[in-house]
């Protein structure tokens, strides 16, 4: 690789130096321009549906966003409707997704631009990031794709190509890096419909070309002539990340409450993991079904059980807790007085109305398989 620059290893502590030739830019565009996959949100780039798009794409594979992307588009046309928008309808549109704070954000920030700027996303970078919800990768991708401005999105998929392309050698775990590696691509970005091509260009071929498992296909890469990590025989090794943290293991027992052709459901407190959603009663611990229906006929003031039984167990994964779950069917005579917070719901209603959580997605399946029986 021609490389501008030599990357310098500089004082302990330091940050390894990247340097990109412009050259870049237009292997990238025009490679993007012929080959980049046809998707929803590409055919109109408006900023309100980057801004979506790019909020869905957070953590979820393409092929799962797309429908949520049409039915969320159908029910909030733009961003005044999603300011109004009922925060239960929004949740449930969103069952599926995973992580709801991203949902909330979503309309917080519509809230405060159709107050502050008319419901319109603004063109400005600064504004951008100061959107609940909207980091730097974000900002800079509705900067560039929707407003045509010089300012780069970099995620993983980016750290990957540059890492390789440049043979450098920093953790990509370090927040230190992307700024740097945003540093660095600032400095060759261009302005107008280039930016946006360019940012699409380098995200399509982290994803598609330059592949986080597996080898690279390289033969596919516009940027082969020019990559370090190739020439040397180190795509293998880029990028360097740290091992991450183990997760915490937490053991839940989750009950299927039957009340007729019902089933109860508990709104999550605000804040927190999954805060606000709702989620079928559960308790701390492995607890046998005779045990958990003791737990829940205290917390319910004494409802009278009819009959227990064993579900099964189940794993969830988030990104710094593993839930390891218990299931118990418990089957009550009747809806007892429940507590704030607390509803009896048909599956029809289920289905309809409440947003439950993909991880206890298990039960709320059996429940609706068997019909509220």
């Amino acid at each position: 690789m021609a490389k501008k620059d030599r990357m310098i290893q500089t004082e302990p502590g330091s940050m390894e130096a990247l340097s990109l030739p412009s050259a870049l830019v237009p292997l990238v565009t025009d490679w993007f321009s012929r080959a980049g996959r046809p998707l929803p949100w590409r055919d109109s780039p408006t900023p309100y549906h980057v801004w979506l798009s790019e909020i869905m794409l957070q953590q979820t594979r393409i092929e799962a966003v797309i429908p949520y992307y049409f039915r969320f588009l159908e029910a909030f046309p733009d961003i005044p409707a999603l300011a109004e928008a009922d925060e239960g309808r929004l949740l449930k549109l969103w069952e599926g997704l995973g992580y709801y704070s991203r949902a909330r954000n979503l309309k917080k920030a519509a809230g405060l631009v159709a107050e502050k700027y008319g419901g319109a996303l603004p063109a400005d970078h600064t504004a951008l990031r100061a959107l609940p919800g909207v980091g730097d990768y974000t900002a800079g991708a509705i900067a560039s794709i929707a407003f045509g401005l010089p300012e780069p999105a970099v995620d993983g998929n980016v750290l990957r190509l540059l890492a390789r392309v440049s043979a450098w050698g920093e953790d990509v775990a370090d927040p230190r890096t992307r700024k740097t590696a945003a540093d660095a691509l600032r400095a060759v970005y261009p302005s107008g419909p280039d930016a946006g091509l360019l940012t699409e260009g380098l995200m399509e071929l982290g994803e598609v070309v330059c592949l986080p498992s597996g080898a690279p296909k390289c033969g596919l890469c516009p940027l082969a002539a020019f990559c370090e990590a190739r020439k040397r025989g180190e795509a293998h090794r880029l990028p360097v990340r740290s091992p991450k943290k183990e997760r915490r293991i937490e053991e839940l027992t989750v009950v299927l409450v039957r009340c007729g052709d019902r089933v109860l459901v508990r709104r999550r407190p605000d804040g927190g993991l999954l805060g606000g959603m709702w989620e079928f009663p559960n308790f701390t611990g492995k607890l046998s079904a005779p045990d958990a229906a003791g737990e829940l006929t205290a917390l319910l003031g004494g409802a009278e059980v009819r009959s227990t039984q064993e579900l099964g167990g189940a794993k969830h994964l988030f990104t710094h807790v593993e839930w390891r779950m218990t299931g118990a069917e418990i089957t009550l005579s009747d809806v007892p007085r429940l507590p704030e917070g607390w509803a009896a719901a048909t599956a029809e209603e289920m289905r309809g109305q409440y947003a439950v959580p993909t991880a206890f997605r298990k039960w709320q399946q059996i429940f609706e398989r068997t019909g509220g029986r």
